[in-house]
């Protein structure tokens, strides 16, 4: 009987145990199947949304300030109606210089628009690269009096003495200073007034060289500034054609 007694105790027990169980167990299931609830937003995303882009940079007073300023920046060039127009009558003005005033200034280290004497360089330049000769007059080999002698016909219509000598004698003496285009410039080169050419600006001269021919050559040069021995030029009517 006692037996008995206890046996029914424990079921009681058990049985109330399980029951009071149920509800926790419920409870956690309920808690995992319900849905997280929504995260509030973190700074950072509260700054993203609070970002101007730059249509509208002029809304905010302290950027509206950092926009640049063609007349106050002083890095910024702004060329001049003027030089535009200057540059461009430049250029147009280089598109017009013959090919004789470019290889002429070239050769003189000048603006091709001071070779100006076009008869003269036109003379110079047929003889261009003729080799030296002495005693030669033609284009296949010519001395430089000789070549003096041409240039003067074919350039001035005058007509001139055929040695450096005779042409020396009949200039007139002009300082190194009042020297102009078609002058004649003497020389010492083996003994007395023995090389003559033709002064063409900017401190150059056109002659035959015995080591290059018709050539254009700098009266600087330390080979002719120790001979050189003077200016003379020939005024007309002397043998004018």
């Amino acid at each position: 009987m006692i037996r008995n007694s206890i046996v029914a105790v424990v079921v009681i027990f058990l049985l109330a145990s399980c029951s009071s169980m149920r509800p926790a167990g419920s409870a956690v299931n309920k808690q995992a199947a319900a849905p997280p609830p929504a995260s509030k937003p973190t700074t950072a995303n509260n700054k993203k949304a609070d970002v101007k882009f730059l249509d509208q940079i002029t809304a905010n007073p302290q950027l509206a300030n950092t926009i640049p300023d063609a007349k106050a920046d002083k890095n910024v060039t702004v060329t001049p109606v003027t030089e535009i127009t200057t540059t461009a009558n430049s250029s147009s003005s280089s598109e017009n210089n013959s090919a004789l005033q470019l290889k002429y200034a070239a050769l003189l280290g000048t603006d091709p628009a001071q070779i100006q004497a076009t008869e003269l360089f036109k003379s110079i330049d047929d003889w261009y690269g003729t080799r030296y000769l002495m005693g030669g007059t033609s284009k296949s080999g010519i001395d430089c009096s000789a070549f003096v002698q041409a240039i003067y016909l074919s350039a001035f219509g005058m007509a001139i003495p055929r040695t450096a000598f005779e042409q020396f004698k009949v200039t007139n003496r002009i300082s190194a200073t009042e020297m102009k285009e078609g002058d004649l410039v003497f020389f010492n080169t083996t003994g007395g007034v023995s090389h003559v050419g033709i002064y063409v600006g900017n401190n150059k001269f056109a002659h035959a060289s015995v080591a290059k021919g018709v050539t254009v050559s700098d009266l600087f040069d330390p080979y002719y500034l120790r001979r050189f021995l003077g200016v003379g030029r020939i005024e007309k009517p002397l043998g004018t054609r």
